[in-house]
């Protein structure tokens, strides 16, 4: 069960976003990522919390996030459906809409996609449309993006072997692309995001 810590920061000019605290785990019937993000500076000063469920496919069986009093609680239903409730838990707000799974700033999306995708090496980049839920408030925006894996390295370590994949992620609407390299359920490297801590090693999926 891994379980350790990103730092986060803006990709463009590397402000400090604060810290998230993670542990996941994978089971017979899928995946499970639990976190909690800090302040920048501030390990005390909790501002979000995330839990991602995966079926054995990686589609989003269940997903709750809650950021600056915001909560967002939504599945993969005819598509995907949530309902994003406001701080005073006055208004609920419930939507739906013809995608694959969800994406967001936490690490566990990028993990989640991968999985749901799987793409080969040497295929064509796999297009996906996702509901990202970012910022303080978690605003919904649905948006296509499309994953390619250009390569797969095994690196040896004191606790065995290391798969680390590298996919490429484009941005299908601003034709913007990022580097992501994963090892299992855990994220090395991707813009904006470090591990900065990692207690035990990455599950590998099979």
């Amino acid at each position: 069960m891994p379980r350790g810590r990103y730092s986060l920061h803006d990709p463009h000019d590397h402000t400090p976003l604060g810290e998230e605290h993670f542990q996941c785990a994978a089971g017979p019937s899928g995946w499970r990522y639990v976190s909690r993000t800090t302040a920048p500076g501030d390990p005390e000063a909790e501002t979000g919390t995330a839990d991602l469920t995966l079926d054995e496919l990686g589609r989003p069986l269940r997903l709750e996030l809650h950021a600056s009093g915001w909560q967002v609680r939504g599945a993969a239903l005819d598509g995907v459906t949530w309902v994003r409730t406001d701080p005073a838990g006055v208004h609920a707000q419930e939507a739906n809409v013809p995608a694959h799974a969800f994406t967001g700033s936490s690490p566990a999306f990028l993990v989640a996609t991968a999985r749901l995708l799987r793409p080969a090496l040497g295929d064509p980049a796999v297009r996906v449309r996702l509901v990202a839920l970012t910022g303080s408030v978690l605003a919904p925006r649905t948006l296509d993006q499309a994953w390619e894996l250009l390569d797969r390295q095994i690196h040896h370590t004191d606790s065995g072997p290391l798969t680390v994949d590298h996919y490429r992620l484009s941005d299908l609407q601003t034709g913007e692309q990022a580097s992501v390299h994963l090892a299992g359920d855990v994220v090395l490297a991707a813009p904006g995001i470090e591990l900065e801590d990692l207690e035990s090693p990455p599950t590998s999926f099979d």
